[in-house]
Parts: structure tokens; sequence; C-alpha cells
């Protein structure tokens, strides 16, 4: 295959190792910042260009940081529209950002949930606290990515005031249950193909709350349960991600998905679980293509395996 791999740089961990595992099953791969993509939207050539040049993949991998969804979630979407394999899906990855939409996505299907509210008004800030059971209480940004944008707040009061200050700055916020059981730990379970293919815990820094590595969080391996297991692929599928990491607190309850990620880092999972990811991921992508050629040669494909 000619694999693009969609990425701000290929010194990255991540696009590195993805690009290693490429090389290593025999692929052409090209690294191509899609901040730098421009677009030829037309209905009888839809051209994707970089520096001149018309793109041509037989597959593409998204590596879209959050901070570039809206412009990284229209390259892969162009892609698409040139028949284009992507690994997720370009309204796959727009619905991750959302926190909002995916708490009420994974909720209409029943999975396991911290308890979450929300709302506008600052005048609804006491039911925003009473449906959480009070403090305390975590309140996030739905915008915010590696554990920035969420406050811990010990007291009811604390919680009145991070949310009113918050929301007197026209953000958009989330406020739910602290889970106390969970000791400042997480899971992440990276699921590929509707698999999960390894697993880490993470562990939150002394006098930190928030487990994130990029918040000096360590990184530690872990088996999971059944259960476990399940509510991760189960977490992937509703978001309609073939690859994720989705981050889970044990808590007395069962799993609970704090989040799905699009565009999980690789170093800290593969460090921990020995497990070569980048190379599962490769495979799984082989896998796609070998079953969207087959079909092509019955004469069974459309066209297109991706909703716009």
């Amino acid at each position: 295959m000619n694999i693009g791999i969609l990425s701000r740089g290929p010194e990255l961990y991540s696009t590195r190792r993805l690009a290693e595992a490429a090389h290593t099953r025999g692929h052409e791969v090209r690294v191509v910042d899609y901040l730098r993509c421009y677009m030829n939207i037309t209905s009888r050539h839809p051209k994707v260009i970089y520096a001149g040049e018309e793109l041509n993949f037989d597959a593409v991998i998204p590596r879209i940081g959050a901070s570039y969804t809206f412009y990284g979630g229209a390259v892969v979407r162009q892609f698409e529209t040139m028949h284009t394999l992507t690994l997720n899906g370009s309204v796959s990855i727009i619905r991750s950002r959302d926190k909002l939409r995916s708490l009420q996505l994974l909720a209409r299907e029943g999975i396991g949930l911290p308890v979450t509210s929300f709302a506008h008004s600052t005048k609804d800030i006491d039911g925003l606290i009473d449906i959480v059971g009070g403090a305390p209480l975590v309140v996030k940004l739905i915008e915010g990515t590696q554990g920035s944008g969420v406050v811990l707040a010990e007291t009811r009061k604390a919680g009145e005031s991070v949310i009113s200050a918050f929301r007197q700055l026209d953000a958009n916020i989330l406020v739910q249950e602290f889970v106390k059981e969970a000791d400042g730990e997480d899971i992440r379970a990276l699921v590929v193909g509707g698999e999960v293919v390894a697993s880490m815990m993470r562990k939150a820094a002394e006098g930190e709350f928030r487990s994130n590595l990029h918040r000096g969080g360590t990184a530690l391996p872990v088996n999971l349960s059944d259960e476990e297991c399940h509510t991760a692929i189960q977490a992937a599928r509703v978001m309609g991600l073939d690859v994720a990491g989705v981050d889970l607190l044990r808590s007395k309850n069962g799993p609970v998905v704090m989040e799905v990620n699009s565009s999980p880092g690789l170093e800290g999972i593969e460090g921990s679980s020995g497990v070569d990811v980048a190379d599962a991921i490769i495979a799984y992508l082989e896998k796609r293509h070998a079953e969207r050629e087959g079909k092509r040669s019955a004469g069974q494909w459309s066209g297109s395996d991706t909703v716009l």
C-alpha cells in the first residue's frame, strides 16, 4: 500500500513508530503536514494538494491534533470524498473531540459514565452541583485536552466559584462527580479494530489528581477485566473509531469511561505494556484494505465505506 500519515511532523513518537511499522511490513509511507494541505473541492475530480503536488494514497492514517480538529477533519473528509481508505473517519474524529456529544452518545448506549451535568446559565449552578452529588466535584472545559482545563473543587463553595468564573468567560463546561475510589489512577485501553491490543495504568503525580502523562503521571502495566475490555470496545464502537484510546476509571459501580481519544499517543502505552501497537495498527489497516479490494473485485463496493 501507499500510505499517508497526516501529522504535524515525522519526528513525533507516534508518527515515527507508525511509519517504521509500515516500512517494516513493506509499504510506502509519506508523512504529510495536514495544515499545509489545501483542497480542490469539485464533484468531478476532488483533490488534496500539498506543496503543489496532488496527493494520492491507498490509505491515510489521521493523527489530528485537538487544536486543529476543524481543519484536520476537513482534510480527512476530502480524502474520503476521493474514496481513499481512512483509518478513523472525519465524522468519528470530530465527534470524539466534542466531550458533551461523546458522553451523550455513550450514555444512550448504556455505557458506564461518571455522573455528569451541563448547563448554560450561572443561575443553575446549584442544580449542576446537586446532580453530581455535591463536592468534591470536577469541572472540565469541553475543549480541554491532556488534562488542561480540568479543575478539582474540593468544597461546594469552590465549585460555585470555578463554575461561575468559567461561565463568565463564556466557556462551555461539564461538571462531573469525583470518583474518589480511583485514587488518582486511570486506565488507558488501546482499541484497534474492535479489540483491546494494549493497556496501561496511569498514576497521578504526588499532589495531583489528573493522571495524564503530560501532567507528570506514571505509566504502569495493567491487566484488564473482561468488563473493562468490553466497556472499552463498546465505547470505541459507539464513537465509530477504528483506533481509539479509551480512558477508564475503576469506580465502585464498575468501569466508567472518561474520554475516547481518536489520536492516542503510543509512547507511554508501548513502553509500559511492551506491545508493538504501531504494528497492530498497520496490520489492521492491511485487513481493511484487503476487505475493500475484495469487495471491489466482486463488484460489491459502492465507492465509499464512510458516512460523510
